[in-house]
């Protein structure tokens, strides 16, 4: 079985919580109240994505690419200003 590492970005959202963009996997949202509710939910986000790829044949994107920073929160839709690393 091939395992597959997928980039996600956190986004601090003003009213609170945390955005979570799963750039490579296109439309894979999600959202926790918490930096650690986030991680637990972007895992379960990935894992039904592509629960839903394999129910309909199709095959798992390729892993992450790779890119600059820059070009990860183009892709993800998000403004590097409202960007934090954790």
């Amino acid at each position: 079985m091939k395992i597959h590492h997928y980039t996600a970005v956190f986004q601090k959202e003003s009213e609170g919580g945390y955005t979570v963009v799963i750039p490579a996997l296109k439309g894979c949202v999600t959202y926790g109240k918490t930096i650690e509710e986030a991680s637990v939910a972007a895992k379960e986000a990935i894992e039904s994505y592509l629960g839903s790829l394999v129910k309909d044949g199709e095959a798992p994107p390729d892993d992450v690419k790779k890119g600059t920073l820059s070009a990860i929160l183009r892709e993800a839709g998000i403004e590097k200003e409202r960007f934090i690393q954790v």
